[in-house]
């Protein structure tokens, strides 16, 4: 299994947000998905709402501030496998870790799952 180097965590902090987000909406909108379920995922994460969201995309947020300004799910622990080559519960970085339960969750919403179950509830 890959792991992250300290290189790879400063390019993913200094990243924008909004710089993923038209990836993030194509990849859901392309399987049939809303962009309204992504922002449901991403407010489940995160705890913003759809004018945050957008106020971080509007302000070009790098992925260090858009989620040093999140309130990250109590359950987020609860997204693991793998993205991305990388086992999201065996990485160290806290903000990597993060930014790759985001990429998990649009990667299920892609793959059809359902919104409940994306949401895990920690029952």
């Amino acid at each position: 299994m890959a792991h992250a180097t300290p290189e790879h965590d400063q390019r993913i902090a200094t990243m924008a947000f909004s710089s993923v987000y038209p990836h993030y909406v194509a990849k859901v909108e392309k399987k049939g998905r809303t962009k309204k379920e992504l922002h449901e995922v991403i407010a489940w994460l995160t705890g913003f709402d759809d004018r945050q969201i957008r106020k971080h995309i509007d302000e070009q947020s790098t992925f260090k501030k858009f989620f040093g300004q999140a309130t990250l799910n109590p359950n987020a622990h609860l997204i693991t496998g793998v993205i991305c080559g990388y086992r999201v519960e065996e990485i160290e970085n806290p903000l990597t870790r993060q930014v790759r339960y985001l990429d998990k969750l649009v990667d299920e919403l892609a793959k059809g799952k359902m919104v409940e179950k994306i949401l895990r509830s920690g029952s």
